[in-house]
């Protein structure tokens, strides 16, 4: 009997002659949220391929329940056309928009005078089914669900009728990643889900991932966001996976203090064996000592070598020395700029001051790459003028930098082509910290993947000197291991810097500014990135409407006309009705009360349990955790329903007070 989402056992695969999996047991539960960790190449693509059936195992098994609805992302090569953007996203309700047709088909029957008797029993019947079913299955919300999630995905509403195949590959796959939610199955598997979204959809797919009722398998370069959606990670590496309940946060703790205690366990592992050896040796011919040599040989056979993971060598680096620039650093007065009929900026004031760093922050396509290629004098401005500070020594890394590198030049002669003389001793332990080791230092430009190249580009970036650094998507392709490198180097740094990133952390770590890129304009916000989206939660709030000062209701009450004075028996009726008005709301508040005390309740043991799943031991005893994380969904989705009922209740509440303040039948507003 299969007790979680999909269970993988005594997995087995082999690429040529190297193992990616040996023996790989694994289980994902119901309602999990794991993220897939370990180094590149350990395996992680390949493993979400092989648990959406797009790889066989060499041997194992992957068991799944039947009827599992299993929903895969791959990181690249999806194409969608033939349909609108609207039309595309809508197929992730097939069956419910089958049963649109079908229902759509039977109400014409119905409307055929000549079906009569039976025959139209029988289709009004199959019509109250088809509508039952669509019902239930919202079918009626389809196209604001679907509006809600290409909105959260970035979207514009103009989009919605364009053909699917006009839009580029990053937006191509974020249509495959909104027809994926749409259809909500019961195992997501997402390969870099994050690729082709800015901060916006990220900070959306985040909260939509967080309230996903289903298990998901995801795999990310992207830490913050890794930390806000997870409930577990499953670090894959030699050969073989381990998994950490918890937070990213979490595991690289609990990973640093297991594979110390490895180290440990294998140090004393090779002082015994070498003691075996030592002992066997020197009495390997001795007739004496026979039959306690044999008996070292025989346990030295059986001995199980324990592996430990190769040691992560931080890398750390500090940019070569450059003179300081004057206090103004680049500034863009009353700057436009177009392209044929799309205005992208009309009249950006920018000033960039020494020291500055500043995230350029904006829905993707609002103009952020045009403005970094402004400011760094790349592209010069339709209209106004760009000016550059005294002794500005600068670095532009463009969104395809990669390009630009020679194809000619090994990887080793890129970096040290233009890298200052006393920089060079540094170029063999900047490689290593992008992932290029051993013989990679020797291959060819030519021959690098994408993401090689972008590596090796932002590694050439390193060496060079200079005081003012403007950076578009730097992070682009790094794995978290070679962004900390960068990171680090970045946060160092004692230059200007202006940058724009879709990594979280990445921005979090850096910005204490914000430019705010948008609507043709850029605005500055003087603090971080997490101030600055408090700032715009709060701006787009409802304001509070304005209390009205004694003079203003003094004028408004002038303005009305002087009330009839009720009848005696119209009087009466209006008391009988206040009254019943206050029974009415009192009853209501003891229910809200109530509600609020049930759901106050079920938090706090949804807290306790939260404390328990955190538990490093928990899933040593599999059916305990399997109940726990059970409960723990049922109290979630109690919360939710206690949730609904209380915001209904508040609602009507209002709506009761604003019936109150105005008492049926007094027009006056005024209360006798």
């Amino acid at each position: 009997m299969v007790r979680g989402v999909i269970r993988v056992s005594s997995l087995h695969k082999t690429f040529g002659d190297r193992v990616l999996f040996d023996r790989l047991t694994w289980q994902v539960q119901p309602g999990q949220r794991v993220g897939l960790c370990g180094p590149n190449g350990s395996g992680k693509t390949t493993l979400l391929r092989m648990l959406a059936r797009e790889v066989e195992a060499d041997a194992g098994e992957i068991i799944r329940p039947t009827g599992l609805t299993v929903g895969y992302l791959p990181q690249d090569g999806l194409n969608h056309a033939g349909r609108t953007l609207r039309e595309e996203a809508m197929l992730a309700f097939a069956p419910l928009l089958a049963l649109q047709a079908e229902m759509h088909t039977l109400e014409a029957q119905l409307a055929d005078p000549a079906i009569t008797g039976e025959a139209h029993d029988a289709l009004l019947a199959r019509y109250s089914e088809a509508q039952d079913a669509f019902t239930h299955g919202d079918g009626y919300s389809i196209e604001a669900k679907v509006d809600a999630v290409l909105r959260g995905l970035g979207f514009a509403p103009g989009d919605l009728e364009r053909p699917a195949d006009t839009f580029s590959g990053g937006w191509q796959m974020r249509i495959a990643l909104a027809k994926l939610l749409l259809e909500r199955p019961q195992l997501l598997l997402l390969d870099e889900p994050t690729n082709h979204l800015d901060l916006e959809a990220r900070n959306w797919l985040e909260e939509f991932l967080v309230d996903y009722p289903h298990a998901a398998v995801l795999v990310s370069h992207d830490r913050y966001f890794l930390d806000a959606v997870v409930t577990a990670i499953a670090d894959v590496n030699l050969r073989t996976l381990d998994t950490y309940p918890g937070t990213y946060s979490a595991y690289l703790t609990e990973r640093d203090e297991r594979v110390a205690r490895m180290r440990a366990a294998k140090l004393q592992q090779d002082e015994e064996i070498a003691r075996m050896r030592l002992f066997i040796d020197r009495f390997r011919y001795k007739a004496s000592k026979a039959k306690q040599v044999q008996s070292r040989v025989k346990m030295l056979e059986k001995i199980i070598p324990i592996e430990v993971p190769p040691e992560r060598k931080k890398v750390h680096f500090t940019f070569p020395a450059s003179a300081r620039s004057g206090r103004t650093v680049i500034e863009l007065r009353d700057v436009a700029k177009a392209y044929g009929d799309i205005r992208v900026f009309d009249r950006v004031n920018v000033h960039i001051e020494r020291g500055e760093r500043l995230a350029l922050v904006g829905p993707n396509g609002a103009g952020k790459s045009t403005l970094m290629r402004m400011l760094s004098g790349v592209e010069a401005p339709d209209g106004g003028e760009r000016l550059a500070g005294y002794r500005v020594h600068m670095q532009y890394f463009a969104q395809d930098e990669a390009t630009r590198l020679d194809p000619t030049l090994n990887v080793y002669e890129t970096l040290a082509s233009g890298s200052p003389v006393d920089m060079v001793p540094a170029i063999r332990n900047i490689l290593g910290g992008f992932l290029f080791t051993e013989d990679d230092v020797y291959k060819r430009v030519a021959v690098l993947s994408g993401g090689e190249r972008t590596r090796l580009a932002v590694a050439r970036m390193l060496l060079r000197p200079s005081n003012t650094l403007i950076l578009d998507e730097p992070t682009n392709h790094l794995d978290i291991d070679s962004t900390d490198v960068l990171l680090d180097a970045l946060a160092a740094f004692d230059g200007t810097l202006l940058f724009v990133s879709h990594d979280r952390y990445f921005v979090d770590k850096l910005a204490t500014k914000v430019l705010d890129i948008g609507a043709g304009d850029a605005v500055l916000y003087p603090g971080t990135y997490e101030e600055f989206r408090w700032s715009q939660t709060q701006a787009a709030a409802p304001p509070a409407p304005p209390a009205k000062t004694p003079s203003a209701a003094r004028a408004g009450a002038k303005k009305r006309p002087e009330p009839r004075p009720p009848s005696a028996a119209e009087h009466k009726r209006r008391q009988v009705e206040v009254r019943r008005q206050e029974r009415r709301n009192q009853a209501l508040q003891k229910r809200i009360v109530e509600l609020e005390r049930r759901i106050a309740e079920r938090e706090a043991e949804i807290r306790t349990v939260e404390a328990k799943m955190a538990a490093p031991d928990l899933y040593i005893d599999q059916t305990a955790a399997n109940e726990l994380v059970k409960r723990h969904q049922t109290l979630m989705w109690a919360v939710g329903d206690l949730m609904n009922q209380w915001e209904a209740l508040e609602q009507e509440a209002a709506d009761r007070g604003q019936a109150t303040a105005t008492p049926a039948g007094d027009s006056s507003g005024t209360r006798r």
